[in-house]
Protein backbone atom coordinates (compact mmCIF):
# COMPACT_ATOMS: atom_id res chain seq x y z
CA UNK A 1 0.00 0.00 0.00
CA UNK A 2 1.19 3.53 -0.26
CA UNK A 3 2.34 5.08 2.31
CA UNK A 4 3.00 9.36 2.62
CA UNK A 5 6.09 10.42 4.03
CA UNK A 6 5.32 12.94 6.40
CA UNK A 7 6.67 15.25 9.63
CA UNK A 8 5.67 13.17 12.38
CA UNK A 9 4.62 16.43 13.95
CA UNK A 10 1.88 16.91 11.09
CA UNK A 11 0.91 13.14 11.22
CA UNK A 12 0.52 13.70 15.18
CA UNK A 13 -1.44 16.69 15.01
CA UNK A 14 -3.93 14.96 11.61
CA UNK A 15 -4.53 11.93 14.25
CA UNK A 16 -5.74 14.15 16.95
CA UNK A 17 -8.15 16.26 14.64
CA UNK A 18 -6.63 19.07 15.01
CA UNK A 19 -4.92 19.37 11.14
CA UNK A 20 -7.26 17.86 8.42
CA UNK A 21 -5.41 19.90 5.59
CA UNK A 22 -1.69 19.30 3.99
CA UNK A 23 0.07 21.74 2.31
CA UNK A 24 2.62 20.11 0.39
CA UNK A 25 5.06 20.32 -3.05
CA UNK A 26 6.81 17.23 -3.15
CA UNK A 27 10.49 16.83 -2.11
CA UNK A 28 14.22 17.40 -3.38
CA UNK A 29 13.48 14.40 -5.99
CA UNK A 30 10.14 15.85 -7.14
CA UNK A 31 11.37 19.07 -8.62
CA UNK A 32 10.40 17.92 -11.94
CA UNK A 33 6.58 17.39 -11.28
CA UNK A 34 6.10 18.68 -8.02
CA UNK A 35 3.94 17.01 -5.55
CA UNK A 36 1.44 14.34 -7.44
CA UNK A 37 -1.25 12.47 -5.21
CA UNK A 38 -0.82 8.88 -6.19
CA UNK A 39 -3.84 7.20 -3.80
CA UNK A 40 -6.60 8.47 -2.89
CA UNK A 41 -6.10 6.50 0.31
CA UNK A 42 -2.63 5.89 1.91
CA UNK A 43 -0.49 4.99 5.20
CA UNK A 44 0.66 7.91 6.94
CA UNK A 45 4.56 7.43 7.17
CA UNK A 46 5.78 9.81 10.16
CA UNK A 47 9.26 11.41 9.64
CA UNK A 48 11.15 12.45 11.86
CA UNK A 49 13.98 15.05 10.14
CA UNK A 50 13.42 18.85 8.98
CA UNK A 51 11.12 19.77 12.18
CA UNK A 52 11.51 22.80 13.84
CA UNK A 53 9.56 24.77 16.11
CA UNK A 54 9.97 27.71 14.07
CA UNK A 55 8.43 25.86 11.51
CA UNK A 56 5.52 25.31 13.31
CA UNK A 57 2.37 27.23 15.62
CA UNK A 58 3.48 27.74 18.92
CA UNK A 59 0.19 26.25 19.86
CA UNK A 60 1.40 22.80 18.49
CA UNK A 61 5.32 23.27 19.67
CA UNK A 62 3.71 20.36 22.58
CA UNK A 63 3.22 18.03 19.63
CA UNK A 64 6.70 18.48 18.46
CA UNK A 65 8.11 17.96 21.92
CA UNK A 66 6.31 14.92 22.20
CA UNK A 67 7.73 13.38 18.98
CA UNK A 68 10.87 14.07 19.47
CA UNK A 69 10.64 12.12 22.74
CA UNK A 70 9.08 9.32 21.17
CA UNK A 71 11.18 8.39 18.26
CA UNK A 72 10.95 4.46 17.24
CA UNK A 73 13.78 2.67 17.72
CA UNK A 74 16.79 2.57 15.33
CA UNK A 75 15.82 0.66 11.86
CA UNK A 76 12.10 0.89 12.32
CA UNK A 77 9.17 3.11 12.24
CA UNK A 78 5.53 3.40 13.80
CA UNK A 79 2.21 3.89 11.29
CA UNK A 80 -0.68 4.72 13.67
CA UNK A 81 -2.89 6.08 10.89
CA UNK A 82 -4.03 6.17 7.33
CA UNK A 83 -5.87 9.37 5.57
CA UNK A 84 -8.49 9.68 2.66
CA UNK A 85 -8.09 12.45 0.30
CA UNK A 86 -12.02 14.46 0.23
CA UNK A 87 -10.42 17.39 -1.73
CA UNK A 88 -7.65 18.79 -3.14
CA UNK A 89 -6.47 22.07 -4.91
CA UNK A 90 -3.90 23.59 -6.40
CA UNK A 91 -2.96 26.87 -5.14
CA UNK A 92 -0.82 29.82 -5.81
CA UNK A 93 -2.25 32.93 -3.92
CA UNK A 94 -0.34 33.71 -0.77
CA UNK A 95 -4.01 35.35 0.60
CA UNK A 96 -5.93 32.22 -0.29
CA UNK A 97 -3.20 29.84 1.82
CA UNK A 98 -3.62 31.90 4.35
CA UNK A 99 -7.07 31.64 4.68
CA UNK A 100 -6.29 27.70 5.45
CA UNK A 101 -4.27 29.00 8.51
CA UNK A 102 -7.07 26.98 10.87
CA UNK A 103 -6.61 23.75 8.50
CA UNK A 104 -2.73 23.13 9.30
CA UNK A 105 0.18 23.63 12.03
CA UNK A 106 2.71 25.22 10.18
CA UNK A 107 3.81 28.67 10.87
CA UNK A 108 2.82 31.98 8.83
CA UNK A 109 6.77 31.83 8.45
CA UNK A 110 7.20 28.43 7.27
CA UNK A 111 4.46 28.39 4.71
CA UNK A 112 5.83 31.61 3.24
CA UNK A 113 9.12 29.86 2.70
CA UNK A 114 7.34 26.69 1.25
CA UNK A 115 5.69 29.10 -1.39
CA UNK A 116 8.66 30.42 -2.17
CA UNK A 117 10.54 27.54 -3.11
CA UNK A 118 9.75 26.72 -6.87
CA UNK A 119 7.54 29.46 -6.90
CA UNK A 120 6.33 28.81 -10.50
CA UNK A 121 4.94 25.60 -9.00
CA UNK A 122 1.51 25.69 -6.89
CA UNK A 123 1.19 24.58 -3.86
CA UNK A 124 -1.35 21.76 -3.08
CA UNK A 125 -3.75 21.81 -0.72
CA UNK A 126 -5.41 18.50 0.13
CA UNK A 127 -8.47 18.18 2.72
CA UNK A 128 -7.74 14.36 4.14
CA UNK A 129 -9.97 12.45 6.64
CA UNK A 130 -7.96 10.79 8.94
CA UNK A 131 -8.03 7.05 10.63
CA UNK A 132 -6.35 5.70 13.60
CA UNK A 133 -5.49 2.21 13.39
CA UNK A 134 -3.71 -0.06 15.49
CA UNK A 135 -0.01 0.50 15.18
CA UNK A 136 2.22 -1.52 12.49
CA UNK A 137 5.77 -1.28 13.57
CA UNK A 138 7.82 -2.06 10.14
CA UNK A 139 11.53 -2.89 9.32
CA UNK A 140 12.95 0.34 7.57
CA UNK A 141 14.37 -0.21 3.85
CA UNK A 142 16.98 2.06 2.10
CA UNK A 143 13.94 2.67 -0.80
CA UNK A 144 11.86 4.16 2.01
CA UNK A 145 14.71 6.60 2.45
CA UNK A 146 15.24 9.95 0.39
CA UNK A 147 13.73 13.08 -0.17
CA UNK A 148 10.50 11.86 -1.91
CA UNK A 149 7.02 11.79 -0.84
CA UNK A 150 5.86 8.51 -1.54
CA UNK A 151 6.90 5.24 -0.43
CA UNK A 152 5.34 1.63 -0.94
CA UNK A 153 4.91 -0.08 2.04
CA UNK A 154 4.12 -4.15 2.46
CA UNK A 155 1.57 -3.62 5.07
CA UNK A 156 -2.13 -4.60 5.05
CA UNK A 157 -4.61 -1.85 5.81
CA UNK A 158 -6.61 -2.67 8.97
CA UNK A 159 -9.88 -1.27 9.13
CA UNK A 160 -9.47 2.06 11.36
CA UNK A 161 -11.67 4.90 13.20
CA UNK A 162 -12.20 8.51 11.79
CA UNK A 163 -10.34 11.18 14.50
CA UNK A 164 -13.27 13.14 13.52
CA UNK A 165 -17.26 12.98 13.36
CA UNK A 166 -19.43 12.68 10.49
CA UNK A 167 -20.76 16.06 10.91
CA UNK A 168 -17.39 17.85 12.06
CA UNK A 169 -15.54 16.55 8.83
CA UNK A 170 -18.29 17.73 6.35
CA UNK A 171 -18.36 21.05 8.48
CA UNK A 172 -14.63 21.53 7.91
CA UNK A 173 -14.66 20.10 4.28
CA UNK A 174 -17.25 23.00 3.27
CA UNK A 175 -15.55 25.41 4.75
CA UNK A 176 -12.64 24.74 3.02
CA UNK A 177 -14.19 24.29 -0.58
CA UNK A 178 -15.44 27.83 0.10
CA UNK A 179 -12.16 29.22 0.58
CA UNK A 180 -10.24 27.50 -2.62
CA UNK A 181 -12.79 27.81 -4.68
Amino acid sequence: MNALKEWATVVRALESGEQTVLLRKGGILETASGFVIESKKFLLFPTYEHQALDNIKPQFHAHLEFVKNHVPPQGTNTIASYAEVLAESDIKSEETIGRLADFHIWSDSYVKTRMGWMPQKAMKAIFLKTYRIPDITITLKPEYQGCKSWIDINANLESGRPVLGESEIASRLEKFKEIVS
